[in-house]
């Protein structure tokens, strides 16, 4: 009975994240709300799942530590991977879609995000030649009484660690996020991504697993939009010249 009962929790909590668009990490609100004075990940700011103040510790480059998380424990990352970094912990904070791929055991984690295989072949272009001494951020750590990480392993180049940029989105934050064989429905961590977010959650989407002819379309729905929205923002940039 206690078995069912905790269960039956972990299932209403789940839907509960869903339903509202935040994971329940230490960070994350109840509900998103707009934050307009975030100073770090303003993709979010419409409608956030992280408090405006939370963004501050991002917001001066180098970033030293998030929460009790150091970054630096190898050196301080290169400017070009400390911003990549910080797409990712902007994603996991504050995006309201993070809880669609919520964890199915951990309320507060993410599982199988799809990424673009060219958002993560830049993401290992960017940081290749940066150290580090996990290859999961999630597990690897040694994390002493006050919660803060160390390292258990000497520094180690990136592209010692990782084969590739799949390699390292699929193995840094362990189950987190997958690279998507898509090019148009995964998630670039900038502007497009509302595009994605449209069919990656539409019903036709979710039906997509049975049917590859309603997968198709989706990807062919998918990058007409990301045309139309390409052809949009250039034509915005030439009437600001």
């Amino acid at each position: 009975m206690l078995r069912f009962a905790i269960t039956l929790l972990a299932v209403i909590t789940s839907s509960t994240c869903k339903q509202y668009g935040c994971l329940e990490g230490d960070t994350q609100k109840p509900k998103p709300s707009p934050e307009p004075n975030m100073q770090e990940c303003t993709l979010y700011s419409k409608s956030s799942c992280c408090y405006a103040d939370f963004t501050e510790q991002l917001a001066h480059s180098p970033v030293i530590k998030v929460s009790n998380s150091f970054w630096n424990r190898c050196g301080q990352l290169s400017k070009s991977c400390e911003d990549f970094t910080k797409k990712i912990e902007c994603f996991y904070r504050c995006s309201p879609h993070a809880a669609r791929w919520i964890h199915p055991n951990d309320t507060a984690a993410i599982q199988g995000v799809p990424l673009c295989q060219s958002f993560c072949d830049d993401w290992y272009e960017a940081c290749k030649d940066d150290s580090i001494c996990v290859r999961n951020w999630l597990t690897d750590w040694e994390w002493d009484e006050s919660g803060k990480n160390h390292c258990k392993d000497k520094c180690t180049p990136y592209s010692e660690i990782y084969a590739n940029g799949t390699d390292m989105c699929q193995s840094m934050w362990g189950e987190s996020f997958k690279v998507s064989k898509s090019s148009c429905l995964c998630l670039q961590m900038n502007k497009k991504d509302s595009i994605a977010i449209k069919y990656l959650l539409s019903k036709s989407s979710e039906e997509s697993s049975s049917s590859s002819s309603s997968s198709s379309s989706e990807e062919h729905a998918c990058q007409n939009k990301l045309l139309k929205f390409g052809k949009l923002k250039r034509e915005e940039g030439e009437q600001t010249r």
